[in-house]
């Protein structure tokens, strides 16, 4: 058996489903695009789930994917095992209301056995426990024998999510060999050793479930697969664990050269490498998409990423900044899947410093701090932090509560949440009863006492309401940012705007700020001391940073100069000519686009045919 690189087994992977009619789309940003009901992108299906409940027309029929994820509901195990990562890169093909069972079976076994060359004797496929169909395509069609199909129940062998969509799994589990396992008598798949490992996912969305636990049959009936590109690799080059596979095994060597430490000589060494390997690997991928280091939401869970890995370096005797510097060795080690990794590099790097920096100036002395509170505590014989101390620890240095707990609980201390949450809400409060209204977004005007007295706006909006101009300062509701992303609230500053501001009379305008990889919505904009003009909104889609060019469109204007004696009608402004025209193929817009869904289900059975031929 060969043994493949990551960069090499998912190119292998795109290249096998390309081969059999698949789209293979590009990944997805990490920040879920209109879904509230994720923080990050956590799995292959994620983003794409507009499809498989009809709000969007796929691309095709056929896709396949090659996704970054994160998941950090596990974070405190991070280091702790060999088992646990917060970011992995997800493996799928995906049919919407194409091919079925049949076909995604026989192309899983297909690809593991004959592409990657994995011995068919050592995979063993599961099924739910009714599932007959899928019995007999293992049985009669892949040929495998009975007692080497497992059956399992609802908990491990079929997907659902309350109401809506469901359906049951076929997992394919690869035995590793006697080295990896419990030792324990009936040994077998299912086991919850090393030795059985489940490298592939295929989701048969079948039925419908209405909340109550009736199924109907679907129409449309899809395929969701999911196989994690790094635990293939894990079975490809026969190693321990994902630390120890081609790419993430270069990040580990780069933090023992850092640290002159050696892998696997010190047992507490051994954790904070692990924890700093995966935890830059998540750090950079987010920076990449925009998300930025803040106390809220995704941008909390970048700063705690980044913060943990900052300790950890100093507890092993790293010197000085060095996120930046290992964060090179995840882009070399990435960017053949990854491109944008190398293009953004700069801003990564600038990132992960500054957010270092903000660390180091207050980790020190919270360290002190906190180990004068833990004596205090050895003292009166107690066990628990009180919740004041913990917010006092936060508030006035900085520090983080779950880093004082992290560093707590290995001294064998816990705080106490509720007293912290109390003091917390109490600071709320307060804040929420001295806040002042203002024209920013209802919150402080702070943000934008802390812009620098240079950065000024020109207004250029007397003669066009199109203009393009360079980013200078960004920032979100809280703080000075490198970046938004998608969905974030904000305000956007650049050199030259065609955007009237609020100055008392005229509205101010509103419109677009559009960039190379997003659009911001500008729903005010504000004159502010220093003449800057404040653009204020949310990003729709993608992301923007500091130093992007930008176009700005004000919607109060047309793009481009009246023409004198000129009639204009509607938003935007046009000719009535040009304007009813448009109005009728308006109200044509709901055929026209069946018209086009039955076309693009027309072209894609044809190329089909084509393909079986």
């Amino acid at each position: 058996m060969k043994k493949y690189g990551v960069n090499e087994l998912r190119k292998m992977f795109l290249d096998f489903f390309e081969s059999k009619g698949h789209l293979a789309m590009k990944s997805f940003s990490l920040v879920p695009h209109n879904d509230n009901s994720l923080l990050l992108i956590n799995s292959g299906m994620a983003p794409l789930k507009p499809y498989f409940t009809g709000q969007e027309i796929p691309p095709r029929t056929r896709v396949c994917t090659c996704q970054k994820c994160i998941r950090t509901g596990d974070i405190e195990n991070i280091g702790k095992t060999a088992r646990h990562g917060t970011f992995f890169e997800m493996l799928g093909n995906f049919s919407f209301g194409d091919y079925f069972k049949k076909e995604a079976i026989r192309w899983s076994w297909e690809f593991l056995t004959e592409v990657v060359g994995l011995d068919p004797d050592r995979l063993y496929p599961s099924i739910y426990l009714d599932d007959e169909e899928a019995f007999e395509i293992w049985n009669k069609e892949i040929g495998i024998a009975p007692e080497r199909i497992f059956r399992f129940g609802k908990e491990d062998n079929f997907w659902e999510h309350g109401a809506g969509p469901c359906g049951p799994c076929s997992e394919i589990y690869y035995d590793r060999g006697e080295k990896y396992g419990c030792k324990k008598p009936g040994c077998t798949v299912g086991c919850d050793c090393d030795r059985y490992i489940e490298i592939w996912n295929n989701v048969f969305t079948q039925f419908e479930n209405d909340g109550e636990g009736h199924y109907t049959e679907l129409e449309q009936k899809n395929i969701d697969t999911g196989m994690g590109l790094e635990r293939l690799a894990v079975v490809m080059q026969d190693v321990d664990s994902v630390f120890d596979i081609d790419t993430m095994k270069a990040i580990r060597d780069k933090v023992c050269e850092m640290s002159h430490k050696t892998y696997q000589t010190d047992a507490l060494d051994d954790v904070s490498i692990r924890l700093i390997t995966d935890h830059i690997r998540s750090a950079t991928f987010m920076v990449s998409d925009g998300i930025m280091p803040t106390n809220e939401g995704r941008g909390y869970v970048l700063r705690r990423l980044i913060r943990r890995a900052a300790r950890h370096g100093k507890m092993l005797g790293i010197d000085g900044l060095f996120l930046a510097e290992l964060s090179k060795t995840v882009i070399n080690e990435s960017k053949d899947g990854y491109p944008e990794l190398e293009e953004k590099k700069e801003f990564i790097f600038r990132v992960l410093t500054q957010e270092e920096e903000k660390f180091n100036k207050t980790i020190d002395q919270g360290l002190a701090i906190l180990a004068d509170m833990q004596a205090e505590m050895e003292k009166e014989g107690k066990k628990v932090l009180s919740g004041e101390d913990a917010f006092r620890l936060y508030d006035t240095y900085g520090f983080p509560v779950d880093l004082t707990e992290e560093i707590l609980e290995e001294k064998g201390f816990t705080i106490d949440q509720a007293g912290f949450e109390a003091a917390m809400e109490e600071q709320r409060t307060k804040a929420r009863n001295a806040r002042k209204v203002t024209n920013y977004m209802g919150a402080d005007a702070t943000v934008y006492d802390a812009i620098d007295p240079s950065v000024t706006t020109t207004f250029v909006g007397y003669d066009r309401f199109c203009h393009d101009s360079e980013v200078t300062v960004l920032t979100s509701e809280t703080e000075i940012v490198e970046a938004l992303t998608d969905g974030e609230a904000g305000t956007v500053f650049v050199n030259e705007t065609p955007f009237y501001a609020t100055m008392g009379g005229q509205t101010a305008d509103t419109g677009y700020i559009r960039t190379a990889e997003g659009e911001f919505r500008v729903e005010d904009t504000v004159k502010m001391l220093g003449g800057k003009v404040g653009h204020i909104g949310r990003v729709t889609k993608g992301m923007i940073k500091i130093g992007d060019k930008v176009n700005l469109g004000a919607q109060s204007g047309v793009p481009g100069s009246i023409k004198s004696e000129s009639q204009l009608i509607g938003t935007p402004p046009m000719e009535p000519k040009q304007y009813f025209k448009a109005a009728v193929v308006h109200k044509n817009l709901p055929e026209l686009q069946q018209e086009l869904r039955n076309l693009r289900k027309e072209l894609e059975e044809l190329k089909q045919q084509l393909i079986n031929k």
